[in-house]
């Protein structure tokens, strides 16, 4: 355990923060999930309004540092490609 006041604060600042970014990418992936599920059950017009309400999500979370561009990019790029393939 630290002993330096400071030391504790970023303790308890790095735990608020670990548990924040947990939360909100286990939101992102739940809403990857259930798009690859409404592909998956053929139905594109579903896919196409989720997928509309993740696109921004995914864009906030790489200006809060929670993902990376390029993981972001590729992420959409496959989603939109399945979306498209439905027909």
């Amino acid at each position: 355990m630290a002993n330096i006041k400071s030391a504790k604060k970023r303790i308890l600042q790095s735990s608020k923060r670990s548990a924040i970014n947990k939360k909100k990418r286990s939101m992102l992936r739940s809403k990857i999930k259930s798009i690859n599920n409404s592909v998956e059950n053929k139905n594109k017009a579903e896919a196409k309004k989720l997928f509309i309400d993740l696109e921004p999500a995914l864009s906030r979370s790489v200006n809060s540092g929670l993902l990376k561009k390029n993981t972001v990019s590729r992420t959409l790029s496959r989603i939109s490609r399945k979306i498209k393939l439905l027909g």
